[in-house]
């Protein structure tokens, strides 16, 4: 039975209604127009301490909605663990609503996942719309989407966070370079926090406890980590599941099904080959990036800075989240990076100090394999800020 006056005591304590939301770098995803409305679900993705519950508060700004009638709730408060079932999402509709009677509220609820068939009772909410809203954030794609699109078909909006890009990390840290944020990643509370690396130690440990193992029949979180450990190793490289499962002990099935629950998670984020037959992809291995830098330098073991792979991290995850599915692609020669706007196919090539020899060679051949391709566009140290802003 949910105790009312509990759930009360949680909402006064998440809630903006007798205190302002805090100040925030503005998150550049909300540039673009978007809205809530009481049909549809507005669904908010990322790895975990990324900024989703500080975006939620930037949502209900930017959309310039009364504090008062607005309800947040984070689901990972302590507080509720007890209670996380659809009778607790009655329970908070029912307390916003004699709070604010006659009037459409906003909901956010943060970390959704944690609720037992959450998607169920969300659905019966907009099936037949009354005048409330729903927003909804999680840290794991597979959960989210997998049900999503079984339950909310055509009923949801999707934004996808990731930590602070360049621009974002300089609002944080003015006059600091491009070389400064290679280092430091972009989780937002470690580029304030005294020591860095060890809270972003912290973040990768509950990434893999509470987002990854809870997904696949694992009994230790070792070869979970070490399997993580090995991708940020070789951040940018192909990735051999058979070399994986000889290095961990384990069949190459379970370290295909690790690394999904770890891309799932957001920690990890796959570049598959690009071609036009489903087929010859799924028989090419992976590339695959960190889903932060400063989380890849305090994790691996290995010293010194590679700054050509880290320039070439920062470059995928722009253009993942400007295309939304990035590939690569090599013959005898390697393009980094392959996208697709309206049918057209976009190269992309990486180096730190410049056009070599050997670009120029996979330059040509890719031309020829592909005659119908864009012009190359090439991203090194000098023009990464220019290339970053389009």
């Amino acid at each position: 039975m949910v105790d009312e006056n509990e759930v009360q005591a949680v909402l006064n304590d998440w809630n903006y209604w007798e205190k302002p939301p805090p100040l925030s770098i503005p998150r550049n995803i909300l540039n673009k127009p978007f809205h809530m409305e009481p049909d549809l679900v507005l669904v908010v993705q990322g790895v975990r301490r990324c900024g989703k519950s500080t975006l939620l508060a930037q949502i209900m700004q930017g959309l310039h909605l009364d504090p008062n009638d607005c309800t947040f709730v984070n689901f990972e408060d302590p507080r509720l663990s007890n209670h996380l079932d659809h009778m607790l999402l009655d329970a908070i509709v029912t307390l916003s609503e004699k709070r604010r009677p006659k009037k459409p509220i906003h909901f956010f609820f943060d970390e959704i996942q944690n609720v037992k068939n959450w998607q169920k009772w969300i659905h019966s909410r907009i099936e037949r719309p009354g005048p409330h809203c729903f927003a909804v954030t999680g840290s794991n794609a597979s959960l989210l989407s997998g049900d999503l699109s079984t339950a909310l078909t055509g009923r949801h909006i999707t934004l996808e966070l990731f930590p602070f890009d360049f621009f974002e990390y300089q609002k944080a840290k003015p006059n600091h370079s491009i070389s400064n944020y290679l280092n430091d990643g972009g989780f937002p509370r470690t580029l304030v926090y005294s020591e860095p690396e060890a809270l972003l130690r912290e973040y990768f440990t509950d990434i893999i406890e509470r987002d990854v193992r809870r997904h696949v029949a694992v009994r230790s979180v070792l070869v979970l980590t070490q399997l993580v450990k090995a991708v940020f190793e070789s951040a940018g490289s192909e990735i051999s599941q058979r070399n994986l499962s000889k290095m961990l002990g384990v069949t190459a099935d379970t370290v295909k099904t690790y690394l999904d629950a770890c891309e799932s998670a957001y920690i990890l984020l796959s570049c598959p080959y690009f071609t036009f037959s489903e087929r010859q992809r799924s028989a090419r291995n992976r590339k695959y990036y960190p889903i932060d830098l400063g989380m890849r330098k305090a994790i691996i073991t290995r010293g010194g800075s590679d700054s050509g792979k880290e320039l070439e991290t920062v470059v995928f995850h722009h253009l993942r989240k400007k295309y939304g599915q990035v590939f690569y692609w090599r013959q005898k020669g390697e393009i980094d990076f392959v996208a697709q706007d309206g049918g057209k196919i976009l190269p992309f090539q990486v180096s730190w100090d410049g056009e070599k020899e050997r670009h120029q060679r996979a330059r040509e051949e890719f031309r020829q394999t592909f005659p119908q391709a864009g012009e190359i566009v090439f991203i090194t140290a000098d023009n990464i800020t220019d290339f970053l802003k389009s």
